[in-house]
């Protein structure tokens, strides 16, 4: 993984804005799936869907009918890819820490945000989630340096990380390597993450075109990634409002080099359901060669439950 400039993307992408909508009780229906694929001989990718909220719901009271509140649900969703790098050993063990330890973050926060709707709150609310995002990835690559430190054999592992989470109508990804993150809106497929690897770089300064960068010598090699190696990398921090019936995609590159964009796409379209959604995007890789490993999160989000 060749050093290069790192700047550091932190984007609240206007174009897709709505106005903020209550956060309580959205439930999304999530789900996931990986496969080793035809030629690897291991899956070095690793995934974790978790939900996270808090409930009030009344057990026994004298209080007379309607004086206390139904039971009210408040949820986030936390979603996270990770494609190890560095050999077979090496790759597998760097991805699952870096989720290991990003939930074991989440868990041990004193503070979730589960509640973004309060106009005297939410900005700063706002950027508490992305101080945060930084922070554990600053603590999650520090982690994986760690364990390299501890056992030669690790040395020069290291892995994408693509997490992302949802509260109410509201996105945040945080985002390093080429592994991706991808919005569905009226059928239009959108990616929402930008790839850290040479032939991109490349792109970016416009020394090859952005069509040449999937067949490009260079489209695999990492500018950066959560490694035993350097500093903590500089993650893109992006903020997406969603609307009702949006699909979010998160996938590893396995997926992506095997089919472009508007197959993925056709497959989200003609799916409804998040489970058909992850089995025919990995059928799809399958069918096109399988040459890595294929791991898909998929999610719809719907209008929030009203309470």
């Amino acid at each position: 993984m060749p050093s290069s400039p790192e700047k550091t993307r932190s984007t609240v992408d206007a174009s897709l804005a709505t106005p903020p909508v209550p956060s309580t009780g959205v439930r999304v229906d999530v789900a996931a799936l990986t496969d080793r694929g035809k030629v690897r001989d291991s899956n070095e990718d690793a995934y974790a869907v978790c939900r996270i909220g808090r409930f009030l719901e009344t057990l026994a009271t004298n209080l007379d009918p309607g004086e206390c509140p139904p039971r009210r649900d408040e949820l986030g969703y936390v979603m996270i890819v990770a494609d190890g790098v560095g050999g077979r050993e090496a790759g597998d063990v760097a991805s699952r820490a870096s989720i290991v330890t990003t939930l074991a973050l989440v868990q041990g926060s004193t503070h979730w945000s589960l509640k973004l709707d309060d106009p005297a709150t939410r900005e700063t609310e706002l950027e508490d989630i992305r101080e945060k995002a930084h922070a554990y990835l600053a603590f999650v690559a520090a982690d994986v340096r760690r364990r390299a430190q501890a056992d030669p054999s690790l040395a020069g592992m290291g892995t994408t990380f693509t997490a992302a989470y949802s509260v109410g109508l509201d996105l945040f990804v945080m985002h390093v390597g080429d592994s991706k993150a991808y919005l569905l809106r009226g059928g239009q497929l959108r990616k929402i993450t930008h790839d850290h690897t040479v032939a991109q770089e490349y792109a970016d300064i416009g020394m090859i075109r952005q069509d040449e960068v999937a067949g490009h010598r260079l489209h695999h090699v990492l500018t950066r990634a959560v490694s035993s190696q350097g500093e903590a990398p500089a993650g893109d921090f992006h903020h997406v409002a969603l609307a009702s019936g949006d699909r979010v995609l998160l996938c590893s590159d396995g997926l992506t080099d095997m089919a472009p964009e508007e197959a993925i796409a056709e497959i989200l379209r003609a799916q409804s359901e998040s489970e058909r959604a992850c089995r025919g995007l990995v059928d799809l890789a399958l069918e096109r060669g399988g040459k890595d490993n294929i791991t898909i999160i998929a999610g719809r989000s719907p209008l929030p439950t009203k309470v």
